[in-house]
């Protein structure tokens, strides 16, 4: 039987480290990289004013992402996936698009403060001056009530990091 590719794939508010992380995990287990913000700053310019224009325009590329996700993975190549998995419908997302072609996955959870991820927002908004307009706390705030944590019974392999380390 043929090895299949393993999908990783990140869990964490806005802020958390999700895009860093998921460079570097991709560098590490030498695995191609999707970026979510990449894929819609490309295919909708300057169309994504709101965070239901993200919505909108994140549901439309689900399933091409899906079908371009399970033919890497079959062919044996590990994914790392910069989409966030921040809800328990996008965890079983991921976990479908793994299961469905027999890959592997890991869910990995960045578990950071609210004052944490706010810190770290702070910080790209100086770096990324680009990013201010979204990179506020009244986003953060509006974003984090979507957010859920994942849990044991949604059968995922997490790797949490408190942010400690």
């Amino acid at each position: 039987m043929k090895k299949m590719g393993t999908i990783y794939f990140f869990c964490g508010k806005m802020g958390a480290g999700k895009s860093t992380k998921s460079k570097q995990l991709a560098i590490d287990k030498q695995a191609v990289l999707l970026s979510e913000d990449e894929w819609l700053s490309s295919l909708y310019p300057d169309q994504i004013a709101s965070f239901e224009d993200y919505l909108k325009f994140s549901a439309q590329i689900k399933p091409l992402v899906k079908r371009h996700v399970q033919n890497i993975l079959s062919v044996g190549t590990d994914v790392v996936m910069d989409f966030p998995a921040n809800t328990q419908k996008l965890r079983k997302w991921f976990l479908d698009m793994a299961s469905e072609v027999n890959a592997s996955h890991q869910l990995i959870f960045l578990n950071l403060s609210n004052e944490q991820c706010l810190r770290q927002i702070a910080q790209r908004r100086n770096e990324q001056p680009d990013r201010a307009a979204f990179d506020t706390e009244a986003v953060f705030t509006h974003v984090t009530k979507f957010f859920e944590a994942p849990d044991a019974s949604e059968g995922l392999n997490i790797l949490e990091f408190s942010g400690k380390e």
